[in-house]
Order: C-alpha cells, then sequence, then structure tokens
C-alpha cells in the first residue's frame, strides 16, 4: 500500500473559519463592512506594531495601489529582484513605471545591496524587496542606499507574515509594505492582501484607490479601482489571525528538525537578528534538480515547489538581457518541501529519509 501523499502546501481550514463565514452570511452584510475594519485593525495591531492596515482582493492589488499611493508612475523605475513571482514585477509595470531588475544573495535568496546600488539611474523612484520565502531582506542595507539617493523602499512582504530583522517587524520599514492572504501563505482569507503605511495621507489614498476613488457613497475624489476586500474573506482571515502565531512556531520547528536531519543538500540560511517564518522550506540540489522534484513525488509521494524557475526578466511581457548569475543559479538548483504546521513527526521522517536517499543517490 502507498504511503499517503505529503502535499508541499496545506491550508489550514477548520471549524472557527466555517463558523465565522456563517456569521456573517447570516447578516446578510456580505461586503465590505466592519469584518473588514476590524480585521484591519487586529492585523495592525499583531503584525505591524500599530501602523495602518488597508485591506484588499489580493495581493497583487495591494502592491499596485501601494506604488500609486507612494506617487510611482510612467517615467519612473522602481528597482526590483527578477527572483520572485511575477507579481513584483506586473505591479510596477501597471502604474506605468519600469521594473529593473537586481540580482540576489545566494544566503537568503533576498535583492543583493550591491546589485541594487549598481542599478540606480536618475530614473529610479524606489527599491523594494521582496522578503523570500519569509526571510526578511537586508533592509539596514537597503536603506542606506535609497537614503543615499533619495529614493523610498517598499516592500513586498506576501510571504513574510511575522518575520522580523533586529526586532522590527517586516512591513514597518517602507513607505508601504503588501501582505499576500493568498490559500497557500501562512495565513489566508480565502484571497487578499493587507497593505500597511505609515503615512495619514498615503492610508487615505489607499482606502480611495481600493474603492472607485471614494470614501463616502457617491462622493468620489479619484479614479480608482474595485480592489475591496469582503466581509466574508475578512472573517476567514480574523480568525486566521489568530492563529498564525502557532503555525509559525510550528514551521519554525519543522525547519529545525529538517536543518539538523538533512544532508546533501543546501539548507537555508538565517541572517543575524533576522527572524525567518518559513513561508517556504528552500534547499539547493547542485545537480538536476528536476529530477531529484520528480523522484521526489513519483518514488516518494512527497510534493515540492520549485519558485522560481523563470526568472522575471526572462519572462515575455519583460524579456531583456541581464547578467544576474546568481539569479540563474537559484532559478536551477531551488526546491521547496513541505514545511507547513500540518506535518506530524512521521511526515517529517519521510521528508528527511526521502531528500538523503535521492541526495546520496544524485536523485
Amino acid at each position: 500500500m502507498s504511503k499517503e501523499f505529503i502535499p508541499a502546501a496545506k491550508p489550514i481550514i477548520g471549524d472557527e473559519e466555517r463558523a465565522a463565514v456563517d456569521a456573517v452570511l447570516r447578516s446578510g452584510m456580505l461586503a465590505q463592512g466592519a469584518e473588514v475594519a476590524a480585521f484591519e485593525q487586529e492585523f495592525s495591531t499583531v503584525l505591524l506594531d500599530g501602523r495602518a492596515a488597508v485591506a484588499v482582493n489580493s495581493g497583487t492589488a495591494g502592491l499596485h495601489l501601494g506604488l500609486l499611493a507612494a506617487g510611482v508612475g510612467p517615467g519612473d523605475e522602481v528597482i526590483v529582484p527578477s527572483f520572485t513571482f511575477a507579481a513584483t514585477a506586473n505591479s510596477v509595470a501597471l502604474t506605468g513605471a519600469t521594473p529593473v531588475f537586481a540580482d540576489i544573495e545566494l544566503e537568503h535568496y533576498c535583492l543583493d545591496p550591491a546589485s541594487v546600488a549598481s542599478k540606480v539611474t536618475e530614473r529610479t523612484k524606489g527599491i523594494m524587496p521582496v522578503h523570500l520565502y519569509g526571510h526578511p531582506a537586508d533592509m539596514s542595507a537597503l536603506r542606506a542606499i535609497a537614503d543615499e539617493h533619495g529614493l523610498a523602499l517598499y516592500e513586498d512582504a506576501a510571504q513574510a507574515h511575522g518575520a522580523s530583522l533586529h526586532g522590527r517587524k517586516v512591513g514597518t520599514f517602507g513607505a508601504f509594505a503588501m501582505f499576500s492572504l493568498y490559500p497557500t501563505k501562512n495565513m489566508t482569507s480565502g484571497e487578499g492582501g493587507m497593505v500597511s503605511t505609515d503615512d495619514a495621507g498615503r492610508e487615505r489614498t489607499l482606502r480611495l484607490l481600493r474603492n472607485q476613488g471614494m470614501l463616502k457613497q457617491y462622493e468620489n475624489e479619484i479614479v480608482g479601482f474595485n480592489a475591496r476586500m469582503t466581509n466574508l474573506h475578512a472573517a476567514i482571515g480574523r480568525v486566521q489571525l489568530t492563529k498564525v502565531g502557532g503555525w509559525t512556531e510550528a514551521r519554525q520547528a519543522n525547519a529545525r528538525y529538517f536543518d539538523q536531519h538533512l544532508t546533501g543538500v543546501g539548507v537555508p540560511e538565517v541572517a543575524d537578528g533576522a527572524v525567518h517564518v518559513y513561508h517556504q522550506y528552500t534547499v539547493t540540489v547542485a545537480e538536476d534538480r528536476d529530477g531529484f522534484v520528480a523522484a521526489l513525488k513519483e518514488e516518494h509521494h512527497i510534493g515540492s515547489g520549485v519558485y522560481y524557475p523563470i526568472p522575471n526578466h526572462r519572462l515575455e511581457p519583460f524579456r531583456r538581457a541581464e547578467d544576474l548569475p546568481n539569479t540563474e543559479q537559484a532559478a536551477r538548483t531551488v526546491v521547496s518541501l513541505p514545511v507547513h504546521p500540518s506535518l506530524d513527526d512521521e511526515d517529517r521522517d519521510r521528508i528527511v529519509h526521502a531528500v538523503n536517499t535521492l541526495a546520496k543517490a544524485g536523485a
């Protein structure tokens, strides 16, 4: 009898989330309303040390509206990693600005400050690091570059709920930050995003942009979008917010176990002063990564993910010649193993045995 398949990710939806959705359905108030407002306040308190939070209908919308609220537009450039999901570059392009791709460092897969510095031009408006896989980017070094050139910092924190650097939570460094609430993230609202900012004017603009340019019905002040979060999604998010701390601790415990027991692959590094929340536990496989992934699934019934096999600068909308050697190396060698809170001791042992066996055999 074959062993049960271990998925790469596993959203956790329980009775509390179902009850919260049922309560909203019974209320009849399904669109943006009191649940969304409560979710924003609670997210601010739990994950942002009180910084304002604005709920939207997706993480990509959050990046797009955050950039618009920060004044990014045609003629501007924003420096971003190429080793990330396409939404990072898409959101810049949607404002009419140009995403400029910098390389990553291979220890944590986040923007390499030296590469960023080399990409600054007179058109550069800001720098948008991604706290990839749940590890914070080097915000101190990036802040120094931004300050030297009079640039803004923005944060793509889609994968980094609760991560921190030197005691400061991600989402509190930039002019704005975006957290994704997609089902596979460390917490979810079913679909959605949250944008944080420390500027009251920018917060107001975000609220206008998400709701057709109005705060009061029919009193439209600017051209806006329909990027609202519903009460249904917020109800799920509010429950998940009460659990994400415990889930993060479970992810970190799983990661420690893998750190101690995996052999033959490169395990994730954690920077001094960083708290990694392990949205992904990403290892490197030096040879035949794709064969390793296939064997992990077919021979051992274990799922995994390759994030991201095609860097943004090689995607059709952004295709350009770039010298990003670390990005290219990561795209060839990374594999993300299951690290989600649903893993039990047997699952972890199976993952370790499978990875070590395949690594020893050269997949």
